[in-house]
This record gives structure tokens, C-alpha cells and sequence, in this order.
């Protein structure tokens, strides 16, 4: 079904990893994405999905910025 209509081939692991890159892009606590994906420790969700935060800390420079002001 998936082939006939073009759509690439996905594992659940996939999906999981796109919904919580998504969740710790927008912004949900690390804590709370940890909890969800049932890890034992925030510290270990952060290690896999650090690519997700460098873009994150320009917009909590910005965010203190405007707090400042």
C-alpha cells in the first residue's frame, strides 16, 4: 500500500524521534518530552536529541533580551 502510493517506508522509531525533535522545538520542557518517551532521566533525552537546541539558545537570547528591556 505504502509503495503503490509513493510513500517512503518509516519505522515507529521514526515517528517517535520526529514527534519529540518537534516537541523540544516548540518549546515543551525537556523534562516533560523525557517523561513521554518514557526515558529514565531528562540528561539521556537530552543527549539524543541535542541537535534539536542550538537553534534554541539564539531564541532564549532574544526572549531575555525583551525581558530586560
Amino acid at each position: 500500500m505504502m509503495a503503490k502510493a509513493g510513500v517512503p517506508r518509516i519505522r515507529f522509531h521514526d515517528l517517535r524521534h520526529t514527534a519529540a525533535t518537534l516537541l523540544i522545538a516548540e518549546g515543551v520542557p525537556i523534562g516533560v518530552v523525557s517523561q513521554m518517551l518514557g526515558h529514565t532521566s531528562a540528561a539521556f533525552t537530552l543527549s539524543v536529541y541535542a541537535h534539536v537546541l542550538p537553534g534554541m539558545g539564539r531564541d532564549a537570547a532574544i526572549a531575555i533580551g525583551r525581558a530586560l528591556q
